[in-house]
């Protein structure tokens, strides 16, 4: 047979197919708050940078508001991350796990060791609030209970979404939707 009988592949067949994953844009309260403390911190940066550089008379309060609203938004933004359940992880255990009692005994046991450790972290959140009331911030005259205020509402919030994770994964029985073993057939 001779190469002129053989027809170029069709434009529509590809080696590699990929498809973009639809976009859901979620509307919860801490993420708008994130979104404003994150854009009010940007501003006073860039306030810190035009004064500081152009006008050489740098204003004095924004570098130490700054230093409180990244805190702030640290915090905020972790109830965001809690409420995805996408903190930093090792689920190298769980994933290669066969699907039954010890992987849900090992997913519940990790989804309430976190709810424990952030309400120690609410708890903790709260007494600094209070050791902090005598201090005062440097450039403006007000406790540093206002700015771990906002700490401890990040800590409370992020309380709130893994007790919110703990009861959907339970109703769930501790099982992932899409869990990497459900997927991947064996040799």
């Amino acid at each position: 047979m001779s190469n002129e009988h053989k027809h170029p592949p069709e434009d529509t067949v590809h080696l590699i197919v990929a498809e973009d994953a639809e976009i859901v844009i979620e509307r919860h309260p801490e993420d708008w708050l994130a979104f404003a403390i994150f854009w009010g911190l940007a501003f006073i940066v860039f306030l810190q940078f035009f004064t500081r550089y152009i006008l050489n008379d740098s204003l004095s309060w924004t570098e130490e508001i700054a230093r409180y609203g990244l805190m702030w938004v640290v915090f905020i933004g972790g109830a965001m991350v809690t409420r995805r359940n996408t903190h930093i992880a090792v689920e190298l255990l769980s994933n290669v796990m066969k699907p039954g009692l010890a992987r849900q005994v090992l997913l519940a046991a990790v989804d309430i060791v976190k709810l424990v450790f952030m309400a120690f972290l609410a708890y903790i959140s709260v007494t600094i609030i209070e050791r902090m009331g005598i201090q005062r911030m440097t450039v403006f005259d007000l406790s540093m209970s206002w700015v771990y205020a906002g700490v401890s509402f990040g800590c409370f919030l992020m309380l709130i979404r893994q007790a919110i994770n703990v009861w959907r994964n339970a109703r769930m029985h501790w099982k992932k939707p899409h869990a990497v073993t459900d997927t991947i057939a064996a040799d």
